[in-house]
């Protein structure tokens, strides 16, 4: 039995050699439309890859004898599309996605929309923890976080990416006022390291949402953590200044205090690297413009919906921004009945004319996902074609545009030798309705597009209701009522978002609707120990009950509800600023 299971064993080596050999040196795709985006379209062209770079690629490029050939009749290939500004591609199911409110208040104080970034594993405040009092705590800055430190191989979201044609993405963590630094991957590799294109890209700063508007600790709200930004830049440059002196003369003078947020900051400081900042309103990009300019950094705004209203500004200050492809729409139960502001109604109509009114501007942008699913990103990216959008323009704000913002585009966003051979090969126009993915590379390595897998997943029912928006639990628990504050973004029958509650803030996984049911996970922090909670609801318009289950223990029942007045974007209009404008009539 032992010599058998040992032959076994050597017959299976044996074979895994036979087929390691057998992997071609060479891809080759001839006879297809190739689409560089750097130059003019090539009809039945070639593109040879070699070790995970595109070797060759023209109207008569030779093919290497050991090249695997693929007939691109009838096909079309592409860049890889890349995503600028991730949720959660590429991150590991520990550190789930962030979403926070995208709505904005009638005084500035929230963003609109802050988009969904990933984040590390959350780390659920303890009451023992000491709340910021000033910025001399340094609350929520973790610029020594680096995504590039937080992607796996085996995260879940690569193969719907890959599949809907993305194959590279800027990911960035999400946590705090400075969220650490950006990274470019590519969304395939044995290993971690293989997938990083280049690290670090940007500084990530947020400036809450609002649940901020409930902190008791510093800052606790949009002018509190702008005032902070300020000064931490203020103490960023004395830092400099004395390990400057320092440097010059230690003897005889007292050595500066290390302080690793600042350290984090000073690639930031030397305009090594530039900072992004979400501004979605017309109100919110002027601001920004402004403040980006005072801090005297690099930076890029993101968001951007409204920007057709402001494109010269953006133009004069030439600034690149990436714009939200998550279109304002209409929430599903919504009162029919309920009167909305010419504003909003506004924002909505014309929110996908952005793109068309910044190239005719001048502005350099890139499409970003902002949470849609990589799918709707496409359909969303059509909705501004057909809104004034040269097809070319678009194809390009999701390759090269995307690539030159990251400062990559010496190795991605377009079909050029030397690149990576990151590319998507298409039965037709890409943003064609019946397109299908037929096959993608991602640094020369080739996935098929199986049909069944290009189809959208199949749900235990179609959502019934959008439950997207802040919603306030009181949940029985075994130390009496407790307040927990669940934040969701519903996209289809897709759930993520956070819960605040008494032991801190989580992230939720494995979120989902089906009919009028909500499901969730979350994780608490009970006495340094994670247990699992598993939540289930039943949602009636504006209102929700149900249970939560602990780690096999009894069922906690729940009850909560959310603003009435719920707008596009999940919480009241009354916060959405002012309901009209000079010369408006609500």
């Amino acid at each position: 039995m032992h010599l058998r299971l040992t032959g076994l064993i050597a017959a299976l080596a044996l074979l895994a050699a036979m087929a390691a050999a057998e992997e071609p040196q060479y891809f080759a795709i001839r006879n297809a439309r190739i689409v560089p985006v750097s130059g003019p379209a090539i009809e039945s062209g070639t593109v040879v890859i070699h070790d995970g770079l595109i070797a060759a690629v023209g109207k008569d490029v030779p093919i290497p004898p050991a090249a695997r050939v693929i007939d691109g009749k009838g096909l079309i290939v592409y860049p890889g599309l890349i995503e600028a500004l991730s949720t959660t591609l590429g991150f590991a199911e520990a550190a789930p996605a962030v979403t926070t409110a995208t709505t904005t208040s009638r005084f500035g104080r929230t963003q609109t929309p802050t988009p969904t970034l990933p984040s590390t594993p959350a780390t659920p405040a303890t009451t023992e923890e000491r709340p910021a009092q000033g910025p001399e705590d340094r609350p929520q800055t973790t610029p020594w976080v680096n995504a590039a430190d937080l992607v796996s191989p085996s995260a879940r979201n690569l193969e719907a990416a890959r599949n809907a044609g993305f194959t590279s993405a800027l990911v960035a963590p999400p946590r705090g006022i400075f969220t650490g630094y950006s990274a470019v991957i590519n969304l395939a590799g044995e290993r971690a390291g293989d997938m990083v294109v280049k690290t670090p890209v940007a500084l990530h700063t947020t400036f809450g949402g609002a649940e901020s508007f409930m902190s008791r600790s510093f800052p606790g709200s949009l002018f509190a953590r702008m005032a902070y930004i300020r000064q931490t830049f203020l103490d960023l440059e004395h830092y400099q200044q004395e390990k400057a002196a320092y440097q010059k003369g230690s003897r005889g003078h007292k050595r500066p205090q290390y302080d690793r947020a600042l350290e984090g900051l000073e690639p930031v400081a030397s305009k090594r690297i530039p900072v992004f900042i979400a501004a979605n309103t017309a109100v919110q990009i002027l601001r920004y413009l402004d403040f980006g300019g005072e801090l005297g950094v690099p930076f890029l705004l993101y968001g951007v919906q409204d920007g057709y209203r402001v494109a010269p500004e953006l133009a004069k200050a030439k600034v690149a921004v990436l714009v939200s492809a998550r279109w304002p729409e209409k929430e599903r139960d919504a009162d029919p009945e309920a009167e909305e502001s010419l504003r909003l109604l506004r924002l909505r109509d014309r929110a996908p004319t952005t793109p068309a009114a910044l190239l005719k501007a001048g502005v350099p942008f890139a499409f970003y996902s902002d949470g849609a699913s990589a799918r709707d990103v496409i359909r969303n990216v059509k909705r501004s074609i057909d809104a004034g959008l040269p097809a070319d323009a678009a194809l390009r704000a999701l390759t090269l545009a995307p690539a030159q913002i990251a400062g990559v585009a010496d190795v991605l966003g377009s079909i050029e030798a030397g690149k990576i051979a990151n590319l998507v090969v298409t039965d037709g126009d890409l943003f064609a309705e019946k397109t299908k993915v037929k096959y993608v590379f991602v640094d020369g390595e080739k996935f098929d597009i199986r049909e069944e897998e290009a189809r959208p997943e199949a749900t235990a029912g179609p959502p019934l209701v959008n439950v997207t928006g802040a919603w306030t639990l009181s949940v029985e628990s075994p130390r009496g009522t407790e307040t927990f504050t669940a934040n969701l973004r519903q996209q289809g029958s897709a759930l993520t978002g956070s819960v605040q509650s008494p032991l801190g803030t989580v992230e939720i996984s494995d979120g989902s609707v089906g009919g009028n049911e909500v499901r969730f996970r979350i994780s608490l922090n009970f006495g340094g120990r994670p247990v699992d909670v598993t939540v289930i609801g039943t949602v009636s318009g504006n209102s929700i009950k149900g249970t939560m289950g602990m780690g096999g223990g009894p069922a906690m029942s729940f009850t909560g509800s959310r603003p009435q007045e719920i707008s596009d974007f999940g919480l009241r209009i009354a916060d959405f600023e002012p309901a009209t404008e000079p010369g408006e009539v609500k």
